[in-house]
Formats: C-alpha cells, structure tokens, sequence
C-alpha cells in the first residue's frame, strides 16, 4: 500500500476545562483549556490531480466548497509551499458539525500532516502549526498532535501527560456556532488565569479518569443552556452518573471514567432518543510522526 492509499485519521478532541479569561483588543478571546485527543474521528483518503486542481470528492451538507476546511486547508498548502501538485480529497464524516469536538479543525489538521508527506514537503510542526492557525484556532492542536494546556486563542501549546481514561460523549440535537457564544453578552470573560502547575500538581489520576469532581469549568456552558436546552437535558442526564462537562462550545458532553466497562454501563441506560458513544483518551495523534 503507498502512502496514497492508506486512510488519514482525524481524532476528535475535548475540552476538559474551558475558561475564558480575557479579550483582546482585535475581539479574539485569551483562553485556557486541556486539550484531549481522543479515538474516534474522520477518515480523510487523497488521490492526485495532475492538473493541479484541489477539489474534494463529494458534497459535505451545508458547506460549499469554497468553504470547506479541507479544501482551503490544501490550498493554503499549495500557495505557501509553492506545490504544484493536485488532488482530490475524500471525506467520511463522522463527528457532529457544531459539535465542539473540533471535527473541521481536526480534518484541516489532517489535510496538512497528510500533504506534507505526500507532497515530500518535510515541513516543520511548528510550520505547519502556524499556517494552521490561519484556517481556525484549533487546527495548531491537533498538528501538536498530543495532549496540551493551551493559553492564548488556544494557539500557546504546552504538553501534559494525562493518565489513561475512556469518555462517554453525548451528541445533543444541536449545531452549535461557536462565533455565536462567543459573542453572547452574558459570556463570562474574566476567570481568574491559572498555572499548568495548578492543575498538574494537584490534580490526582482520580479526579483525571472520573473518579472525582473534574477540574475548573467550562465557562461556555450557561450561555449555551441558554440557548440550547437540549444541551442542558443532555448533561443533567449524564450528570446522574458521573461528573460531566460540556466540550468546546457545545453541543456534546462528556463524562470520564476510568474503565471502558464502566463508561458502556452508562451507555446502556441512555433513553431512546439520545445519541452516545464512548471513546478511549489518546496520548498522541496517530499522524504525529507526519511532521518533525
């Protein structure tokens, strides 16, 4: 098999806590969140063009092409780099648009990790962080590739070793448009700024697997009830059983535990009607190697 034929995953993430604490004068917003990857995704394959052209292989519901991540993701490649090379780009979606999974960044991610090989491009991460960061600020996490503190519009990347855990996700009936709570009102924007070593120093495998209170908060969360009960349903449910939280901004929630068995227990009760899964942390982005 060539590096062609393989399938390129793109993990989603969580958030295991999102604060908001800041606001820049250009109207982007300082935060500081835990980033997990974790095993459930996309599938990107590519095919080349020899006419240069990128196009993508199919339609994505609700978005053109033109705006398609993946589609700008490459040609932001091909300009920067100076390829000359094409190709077609194959998407099987799996992860909720509007989610706060970070489907489309993780799918851009994917996109420049897999060109950079394939076009023998042998680009830097921090290279191709930055251009990332042009296309969304989650794309830079997902080219890091490995679980990390972030800081910054979450471009300011330091890694974390978590303990193992597995996560029950719930998909609530929503799409979530993160330009949309960002710019809410009532958003709280003046949490108090921690030290990695806050949490890392205190913060035991209990309370990181689910055996305990999760650390800090999302501060998205009560703009988002607000707005989408269905998301409040979801994790006053969830909440039953386990400590829970709200990833990104919206719609899924989460509950960690420390065994898969313990996590699908819970999967079982979920009522008719309700969309979960469960998915196991990952400690590094299974395409890391496709940049030094």
């Amino acid at each position: 098999m060539t590096d062609w034929d393989r399938a390129y995953p793109a993990p989603a993430k969580l958030n295991l806590f999102l604060h908001v604490v800041g606001c820049r004068p250009d109207g982007y917003h300082l935060l500081q969140s835990l980033f997990r990857l974790i095993d459930r995704g996309d599938t990107l394959r590519f095919a080349p063009r020899k006419d240069g052209r990128v196009l993508r292989a199919g339609p994505l519901a609700g978005v053109s092409e033109e705006n398609d991540l993946c589609v700008r993701a490459a040609r932001l490649l091909q300009e920067a780099s100076g390829c000359k090379l094409g190709l077609e780009i194959a998407l099987e979606k799996r992860l909720p648009m509007g989610g706060g999974l970070g489907g489309g960044s993780s799918d851009a991610a994917t996109v420049l990790l897999a060109l950079n090989r394939l076009w023998g491009l042998h680009w830097q991460r921090k290279r191709l962080q930055e251009l990332g960061l042009r296309l969304g600020a989650d794309v830079p996490f997902f080219i890091f590739g490995r679980s990390a503190f972030a800081q910054g519009v979450g471009e300011a990347l330091q890694p974390v070793d978590l303990p193992p855990a597995w996560y029950l996700v719930l998909e609530p009936p929503a799409s979530v448009p993160t330009a949309e709570i960002f710019a809410a009102a009532n958003l709280t924007r003046n949490t108090k700024p921690i030290k990695m070593a806050d949490f890392s120093a205190g913060w035991g495998a209990d309370q990181a697997v689910g055996g305990g209170d999760l650390f800090g908060q999302n501060d998205l969360e009560p703009v988002v009830y607000e707005r989408y009960p269905e998301v409040a349903r979801a994790l006053a449910w969830i909440r039953q059983y386990a400590a829970a939280r709200m990833t990104g901004s919206g719609a899924c929630v989460f509950a960690p535990f420390a065994a898969e068995q313990d996590a699908r227990d819970v999967l079982a009760r979920m009522p008719q009607g309700m969309t979960g899964w469960v998915a196991r942390g990952l400690d590094e982005h299974p395409l890391r190697a496709l940049a030094d």
